[in-house]
């Protein structure tokens, strides 16, 4: 009894922080993708000292999590939760002809993006790096091998040889996401930790089921023909 009580109160207080508009028009902004307060603010037209009130109140309710920025480290990311996400309805994405994948080095997490997109969706799919590495991570291509996906250790590229007009560009990781600015512009950002920073099998791993996630999330969304596995 005293179990069901502490859930309710949870789902309770879930509820309770789903009931603002302006909290649920954070959430919804959340859903596909990480943003800074800031970005929010400027997004919704909402003051600083507004949206910081709204996520502390949201991550008192265990709705979303706060990541230091990998890239210039003085910004904060916010992230939904994986509960929260699975009763939330995302928004709409506008048509795309290919999905990019972007992260600096274009030597792991794009990558591995990229690779799980294809493999997953069946659309077309492509990676890039703002600062190209001269090949892809040995790492990388062994978490890739083990869940079924081929990666080309050789093939790495730039952003600007690999973005077109009409592709959905996704930055996977903080760096991009900070310096790449119009006319490539991410539409989306994924605050993926870097696992090349740890480099070791655990970390690519993880890196691997965050990317995971996120695409099975995404997916219906940009093809809703698509049929996950």
């Amino acid at each position: 009894m005293n179990g069901d009580l502490s859930l309710l109160r949870v789902r309770a207080r879930i509820h309770a922080a789903l009931g603002d508009p302006a909290r649920l028009a954070i959430v919804d902004a959340l859903i596909l993708g990480d943003a800074s307060p800031g970005e929010i603010g400027a997004d919704l037209g909402m003051p600083t000292n507004l949206v910081a009130h709204h996520v502390k109140v949201l991550h008192e309710a265990g709705l979303i999590a706060r990541t230091r920025s990998e890239g210039d480290r003085r910004r904060t990311y916010l992230r939904l939760q994986p509960a929260a996400l699975a009763c939330l309805t995302p928004p709409p994405l506008r048509d795309a002809d290919r999905v990019v994948f972007v992260c600096t080095h274009n030597s792991a997490r794009s990558q591995l993006a990229a690779a799980l997109w294809r493999d997953r969706v069946g659309g077309p799919a492509a990676s890039a790096g703002t600062r190209p590495a001269s090949r892809v991570h040995p790492r990388a291509v062994t978490v890739a091998h083990r869940h079924g996906l081929r990666l080309d250790p050789a093939r790495t590229a730039h952003v600007r040889d690999v973005v077109h007009d009409g592709d959905l560009v996704i930055a996977v990781c903080d760096n991009a996401h900070e310096d790449l600015t119009s006319p490539v512009r991410p539409q989306l950002h994924w605050s993926v930790p870097d696992p090349v920073r740890v480099d070791t099998d655990d970390a690519f791993e993880a890196a691997y089921t965050d990317l995971a996630g996120r695409i099975e999330r995404i997916a219906p969304i940009a093809y809703p023909s698509a049929v996950m596995d």
